[in-house]
């Protein structure tokens, strides 16, 4: 054994012992060795049971738009959610009973959660799962560490978890969980006090929120929101041109989205009959993806925009958008090429690959150009040739140049740039 407890082999070894004999050994924490005493006595068979889905996708996006914690998710995401995806490992966000609501991570790091059912709509409550971070934080009202071999599943035997459970502030209720699973870095102090912070961050937003609304508050335990208020029609302004990300504002406040979540949000807004996730999967992944990581990824997306923004069957948006891509669209539309100039701050979110939004974004593109070129007027130009994003186009320097009257300076440089970008180019054309 190490010196800080015994090490995986010998974890691996007393579970066996355990199950075979009913033994503990010296070296297990009382808390894992009544964890597994009490998985035993749940009937879960250590070889085979997987934990049960209990929420399906069409119960699970209703259950999670009215619960007490979805008021809290965008912020949890924000302090847990991309460190885990940065670390390879999952936050997941349960509620009281131990059904997994919302399970963040890297997509292969979320397939391979999948295949131990660790997975949005999976109940890990202690008595269906055995002994895990999330159930058994929740049966003993604390955080806790489950060491990888300190599970009672076998398969679940590889991943460390930590947890801690989350507390109505009026009440003390237990409303939910919070965990982060992952190798066995996560088996550390430093992790089980990052969680055990988050979930406090969450007890206090909670509070905030009660105190500035005015709701007909849920009984303890009950996990749902009750008439907690929602804005009617949220607004979205969007910013996304010249930014690898978008940045959002609703409700008052402003949302930076990760750059896949920018992605779907402008392919959404560029379709507002809807799509369905098959269509978006399509149009955001160049390649193939499994389903549910898009699944995922919308339900994120709802969480932190709010739950009035988005819907599901087609995937909508709901709310009044505003982006300013599309007021440049707008502004081409009324032949108002000055104020479209003025406006386009760099192509839409330049460094998605996604095949959608490169559509959208090389389409805006080459339609403002294509005006700056035929209104003949060299000032917009040389608005155009003076970004980054135009200084190398030879085709509107040199009508630029063709424009200007040969006493003016400006043509001398429109020319000369002209020229020499005829030459970076192998062409013969001069001025």
């Amino acid at each position: 054994m190490s010196r800080n407890g015994p090490g995986q082999r010998d974890l691996l070894r007393a579970h066996s012992v355990f199950l075979e004999t009913g033994a503990v050994g010296s070296g297990i924490r009382d808390l894992v060795a009544e964890s597994w005493r009490r998985s035993l006595d749940a009937g879960i068979n250590a070889e085979r049971s997987l934990p049960p889905v209990t929420l399906d996708d069409a119960q699970l996006a209703d259950y999670r738009g009215e619960h007490l914690l979805s008021r809290v998710f965008p912020l949890l995401y924000d302090v847990l959610g991309r460190f885990a995806e940065d670390c390879r490992c999952v936050m997941a966000l349960g509620d009281e009973k131990g059904q997994l609501l919302w399970v963040c991570g890297r997509p292969d790091m979320l397939r391979k959660a999948e295949a131990i059912h660790f997975a949005e709509g999976a109940s890990w409550d202690e008595s269906t799962a055995g002994t895990n971070a999330p159930g058994t934080a929740l049966r003993l009202d604390a955080p806790v560490i489950i060491r990888a071999g300190e599970h009672f599943n076998r398969s679940v035997q590889h991943w460390s978890c930590a947890a801690a459970p989350i507390h109505d502030p009026d009440t003390q209720a237990i409303l939910g969980v919070l965990d982060i699973t992952g190798g066995g870095d996560v088996a550390s102090p430093q992790s089980l006090g990052m969680v055990r912070a988050a979930a406090r961050m969450a007890e206090i937003e909670l509070a905030r929120i009660s105190a500035v609304e005015s709701p007909a508050r849920p009984g303890p335990g009950s996990g749902r929101s009750g008439s907690v208020g929602r804005p009617a029609r949220p607004r979205l302004d969007v910013e996304a041109l010249g930014r690898p990300d978008c940045s959002v504002t609703v409700g008052g406040r402003t949302v930076r989205l990760s750059p896949r979540h920018s992605e779907i949000l402008v392919l959404l807004m560029a379709a507002p009959s809807g799509l369905t996730g098959e269509q978006l999967e399509i149009q955001v992944y160049p390649d193939d993806v499994h389903s549910s990581t898009m699944r995922s990824e919308l339900t994120r997306l709802r969480t932190l925009l709010g739950p009035d923004v988005l819907e599901s069957r087609p995937y909508r948006l709901t709310a009044r958008v505003d982006g300013d891509w599309q007021r440049v669209q707008a502004d081409l539309d009324r032949d108002r090429v000055a104020e479209a100039v003025a406006g386009y701050r760099g192509p839409l979110l330049p460094y998605s690959e996604a095949p959608g939004v490169i559509e959208v974004r090389e389409g805006l593109h080459r339609r403002l150009r294509a005006a700056v070129l035929a209104s003949g007027v060299p000032d917009l130009m040389a608005s155009w040739t003076r970004t980054r994003w135009g200084a190398d186009d030879v085709v509107v320097w040199r009508r630029q140049a063709e424009l200007l009257p040969r006493t003016s300076p400006l043509r001398l440089l429109a020319a000369a740039e002209a020229n020499r970008l005829d030459v970076e180019l192998g062409v013969t054309h001069r001025f």
